[in-house]
């Protein structure tokens, strides 16, 4: 049977690196736990699991990277890469020792993430099934760029698994706010700025209300119930901030015609909007008739 080495980084993670700890205890020939000089109980907890724990910088804009250092520290066959605030579940363990008994030749695995936020686990606003390269050959499996969200560079060919990791993402509205505002919105901007990004005004409006529509009415974010008008509407929040962020590398230059901006954006995303609402409403409505109805009106676009 294959050998498994545990890779968790985390920064004041005591609130739920005893939970991530106790899943793969009995289950990882090896746990590496890399702290990011967390000012918490996070280092006392991890010595009740394991010997080998390493620091290294806090740096939450380059995190990624900085997994690599504790991926370089696995002994074993292959590294299962986890986050203090994600835990396995037992279907997941017991599909990976399936799967790594049958000695596959595949040399990573795509593992899907059940994200608990707000107290609720979020089957759609694009949230699930959330797949994340997290299981790898040890050696064959490293971070390449400097953004977050970026994912596991695998050197060969890879799988997915079908049972989920539980990931606690986010457990209150300042939580969200705070890490995507701060962290993630200003990395995105320079990713996109280092990807050759024209900037516009017009991307004011488009931004979130593309967003909004893909959140909420694309990815059926109207199944997550008010969760998912929350979490669509706060990542519209979080996409016009990563304009805000192009629009400060742009010297806050002016545009005195702001009213046109607006018109336009508006009068683009109204019949888009009006799209989406009526493909909802099909989803839905149980009436023949309102469905005949409803499908006419789109067609139209009234």
């Amino acid at each position: 049977m294959p050998t498994l080495s545990v890779v968790i980084s985390v920064y004041n993670g005591e609130k739920y690196l005893a939970a991530c700890l106790s899943s793969v205890k009995d289950f990882a020939d090896e746990i590496i736990v890399v702290d990011h000089e967390s000012s918490d109980s996070t280092v006392a907890i991890a010595k009740k699991f394991t010997k080998k724990i390493y620091s290294q910088k806090n740096n939450p804009a380059d995190i990624d990277r900085q997994k690599n250092f504790g991926f370089d520290k696995a002994t074993k066959d292959w590294t299962l890469s986890l986050d203090a605030d994600e835990s396995l579940t037992d279907e997941v363990k017991k599909e990976i020792q399936k799967t790594l008994s049958e000695n596959t030749k595949l040399v990573g695995f795509w593992i899907p993430r059940k994200n608990i936020i707000f107290e609720k686990w979020i089957a759609h606003t694009g949230w699930y099934p959330d797949y994340q390269m997290r299981l790898f050959k040890s050696g064959m499996g490293k971070y390449v760029n400097k953004h977050v969200h970026e994912d596991l560079f695998v050197e060969g060919e890879t799988g997915r698994l079908t049972a989920p990791i539980m990931h606690e993402a986010y457990q209150s509205v300042y939580q969200f706010l705070h890490r995507g505002l701060t962290v993630y919105a200003p990395n995105e901007a320079e990713a996109l700025i280092e990807k050759g990004y024209t900037f516009s005004f017009a991307d004011s409006i488009r931004f979130p209300v593309r967003e909004f529509l893909s959140r909420y009415f694309a990815r059926y974010g109207f199944k997550d119930g008010f969760h998912g008008l929350i979490l669509s509407l706060l990542m519209a929040c979080y996409h016009f901030a990563v304009f805000c962020y192009l629009w400060e590398h742009e010297k806050f230059v002016e545009k005195h015609e702001s009213l046109s901006i607006l018109a336009k954006g508006v009068a683009g995303s109204q019949k888009e909007f009006h799209y989406w609402i009526d493909t909802a409403r099909l989803e839905q409505t149980r009436n023949p008739a309102s469905k005949i109805l409803l499908k006419t009106k789109r067609k139209l676009g009234l």
